[in-house]
């Protein structure tokens, strides 16, 4: 679907999976949708589900050129639907957290320089000095994790600062890790780029800051003063400040697009740039959130995250910057299974079809008869646990289940997790309280029924489930009147209003209150190791190594 002649505003996203753009009108209504699929559209890449999972099954990078050959994909794909590029006013997008982008010494004046006659992808080749890049999904940087926490006095003063713990996604671990075993190549670095920034980048064709609500993803930024940590970045590198650039408001205005996309697609030399974020501070933007709110993201990685007033870091989840309010925060729970482990399951267990995982949900009664289970195909976030663990209603651990009962025990389980750890946190399910879900998933009525069930509170969704891109085509609008006090509050009013989809079964908040408070104990029974602290994790690393050589 080609968009109107009317001026226009893009959201993007680089997400793990893929490439989305969507477009909005000044009635802010979805006029263009579209994507680069990473795995089915660029298969010369040799990815699954958009990543490269390495031999010690910890290091997870992607291509990236990957990114960059899609965006090429993407464009040309807009281009030859009818999409009038001169009518957009500005764009903002959002990248996967965490990951991280090596640019080579020189590759500033290869962006400054670009020929509009040939594809991105060709003139950037030899611009990154780390060919595949960290993404979220890495879990192999355990050791700089325990040493930036020694270096600041500890894993609480670290989220004090921060907002998090040491977290071996995170970027400032990632750079640690890079510098430790290859300091040539980090020497040969010119600059850092989180995805976020590099994809604003290649629009600016010049290094683009990053902003404060991805820069508080990284263990490096201090979340209240908004500016890089000294003690941080000196525990992960030399000279980090220097290749990391400065930090700016996620509302800023970067610039115009550059002449590569004027001459090369038609863009108007006035179409202003608006600084990309992360996906998950976009997906808050895009859920039109209200304070109490919970929103729930159910991606390649689920995330649950609501918008907060002063900042609490804990040990567990994280805080950071807010994308809508600079005064405000907004406070996460990641989980790293998320859709991949229910499309495993729905393969395994309903020949691949989510209409038979639906009646899988349907036809097993709330609560599963008690049976539960946890599904951790990867080392998981929030608890940090691994493996698949099923336990029957007396609390014995059981090898399988029923088809059936495997797929609700799944979902579930999932749910349950994210309401024992939110309230962790401190939140409180009130009556008021709405889950506005997003993401895949949420098209799934079934498994949005559980999901009402077990937080026993209504669910909502909005008309599509790329919230991060339509958060970043509204950034895209704030960031033009920011400077006068308009908020994103105030441009969001003629935004349609989450619709309800399901609300709780009768019943249901009596049957999961003993359920959660068994869920809660055998958690512990699951966890990676007896105290479920990064040091363990390292000494059953080094154990291993040290076995293994034997």
């Amino acid at each position: 679907m080609a968009a109107s002649e009317a001026p226009c505003y893009l959201g993007w996203d680089f997400s793990t999976q893929q490439l989305k753009v969507i477009a909005i009108d000044e009635q802010l209504r979805v006029i263009y949708e579209d994507n680069i699929h990473f795995d089915k559209d660029l298969p010369e890449f040799g990815t699954h589900c958009g990543v490269h999972v390495h031999s010690d099954k910890l290091t997870v990078t992607s291509p990236v050129l990957m990114w960059v050959k899609a965006l090429d994909m993407i464009l040309e794909k807009m281009k030859s639907s009818g999409f009038n590029f001169s009518h957009v006013r500005a764009f903002s997008g959002a990248g996967q957290q965490h990951g991280s982008v090596y640019w080579k010494e020189g590759a500033s004046q290869i962006l400054k320089n670009l020929s509009p006659d040939l594809p991105l992808h060709q003139l950037l080749k030899a611009c990154f000095s780390v060919s595949d890049s960290p993404v979220w999904m890495d879990s192999s940087t355990t050791t700089q994790c325990l040493s930036l926490e020694k270096a600041v006095g500890g894993a609480q003063h670290l989220a004090n600062i921060t907002g998090s713990r040491a977290c071996e996604r995170f970027t400032g671990n990632q750079i640690a890790k890079i510098y430790s075993q290859n300091p040539e190549v980090y020497a040969q670095t010119e600059r850092i780029s989180v995805v976020s920034s590099f994809a604003a980048s290649l629009f600016l064709s010049a290094y683009a800051p990053i902003d404060y609500c991805d820069g508080s993803g990284m263990n490096l930024l201090q979340i209240r003063d908004k500016i890089w940590s000294t003690a941080c970045l000196n525990a992960c590198a030399p000279g980090l400040e220097e290749k990391l650039g400065p930090v700016v408001l996620s509302s800023s205005v970067l610039g115009s697009v550059s002449p590569y996309y004027i001459q090369r697609y038609g863009f108007s030399p006035d179409c202003k740039v608006v600084a990309f974020t992360g996906d998950n501070p976009a997906s808050l933007a895009g859920m039109k959130l209200e304070e109490g709110d919970i929103a729930i993201s159910l991606g390649t990685s689920d995330t649950l995250f609501l918008w907060i007033k002063e900042p609490t870091p804990a040990l567990e989840g994280h805080v950071f910057c807010n994308p809508v309010d600079s005064q405000a925060y907004m406070a996460l729970l990641c989980f790293k299974n998320g859709s991949l482990i229910r499309e495993r399951i729905r393969d395994d267990c309903a020949s691949g079809s989510w209409d038979e995982f639906s009646k899988a949900l349907k036809c097993t009664v709330v609560g599963n008869n008690g049976n539960l289970g946890f599904y951790f195909d990867v080392i998981e976030i929030t608890p940090e646990a691994v493996g698949i663990h099923r336990f029957n209603r007396d609390n014995n651990k059981v090898p399988d289940f029923p088809k059936e009962v495997e797929i609700r025990a799944l979902i579930e389980g999932q749910f349950m997790a994210k309401r024992i750890h939110a309230e962790k946190l401190g939140y409180k399910i009130m009556p008021r309280t709405r889950i506005v879900a997003t993401g895949g998933a949420s098209y799934n009525k079934e498994i949005l029924q559980v999901l009402s069930d077990v937080f026993s509170a209504p669910v909502y969704t909005i008309d599509t489930a790329n919230s991060a891109c339509l958060g970043c085509a509204y950034r895209a609008i704030h960031g033009l009147v920011a400077e006068t006090s308009v908020s994103l509050v105030d441009v969001v009013k003629l935004a349609p209003e989450p619709r309800l989809v399901v609300t709780p079964t009768a019943g249901s908040d009596q049957l999961y209150e003993p359920l959660l408070k068994r869920y809660a104990e055998l958690e512990q029974k699951v966890l990676y190791s007896p105290n479920s602290s990064i040091l363990a994790k390292l000494q059953e690393k080094e154990k291993s190594k040290t076995s293994s050589r034997n």
